[in-house]
């Protein structure tokens, strides 16, 4: 079984960087994996249109580079079909949207983990890329690695701060994100992301997850944010990706340009 990148960094108590992408072209992968900057991959399948194809090429790409592992972003339904179907791929971690109730958080992490006498999990032996096809499928090192599988949950609804202490007591519940613009919307501001219910409830889903040993997670739009991340104990990222990267580059170079010709 490849080894989980991400799962290694939390094991050995250091931060952790990665990057969003929702182009299904694997290639924007293996672009990123070239820099050799990110931990992980964050394929944000929630927002993307793709196959059940296009995620084995997406663990082919993650394949490539031994210092990078993959994480796949999914809706609240068929969340446990997704997750299986994204791992059997080759993408080792996954982040749970639309986390609401403890019922929610739980059957995220069954979603991810065997089921076998205690642990408790759905996941059965379904012959993916992850197990070699018909190498590794059953054996304790696939039961070892559902166990690696970092599971995320996005805190991004009324009702999951609401449940907050409950949500993050689930066992097996490895890291948190704070979703401001859906967490607006819930409360009745929808898109002010920087309104002081928002900002007061991303800080206290960060300072309960601190409190409760679960890693918040903090997605910035730079470098430039993330001191006041930093300084609250935040020690894991997952910031920008190609939508925002080709959005600024078309209103920032490209409207430079259309200012030049506009000049002539």
């Amino acid at each position: 079984m490849r080894k989980n990148v991400l799962r290694e960094l939390i094991k050995a108590g250091k931060p952790s960087l990665g990057t969003h992408f929702a182009c299904p072209w694997p290639t924007i992968i293996e672009i990123i994996g070239h820099s050799g900057v990110f931990d992980y991959v964050e394929f944000q399948a929630e927002y993307a249109p793709y196959d059940l194809f296009t995620l084995e090429n997406m663990g082919r790409a993650i394949d490539t580079f031994e210092h990078l592992s993959g994480m796949i972003k999914i809706e609240q339904e068929p969340r446990t079909y997704i997750a299986a179907k994204a791992l059997n791929s080759g993408f080792q971690n996954v982040l749970f949207a639309d986390i609401r109730t403890v019922e929610d958080a739980r059957e995220a992490v069954r979603a991810a983990r065997a089921e076998t006498p205690g642990v408790g999990g759905r996941r059965g032996v379904a012959a993916g890329r992850d197990v070699g096809v018909v190498l590794e499928g059953g054996s304790p090192a696939f039961v070892q690695a559902t166990q690696d599988t970092v599971v995320a949950i996005m805190i991004e609804k009324k009702e999951a701060v609401e449940n907050l202490e409950s949500i993050l007591d689930v066992p097996g519940i490895d890291m948190v994100n704070f979703g401001p613009s859906d967490y607006s919307m819930s409360i009745g501001v929808p898109g002010q992301r920087n309104h002081p219910a928002v900002l007061e409830a991303e800080k206290y889903v960060i300072e309960t997850a601190l409190r409760k040993g679960v890693i918040p997670r903090v997605e910035t739009g730079g470098p430039d944010e993330m001191k006041r991340y930093i300084d609250m104990g935040v020690r894991h990222f997952c910031n920008g990706g190609d939508v925002w990267t080709l959005f600024r580059w078309c209103k920032e170079s490209g409207g430079a340009m259309r200012r030049v010709l506009e000049s002539l």
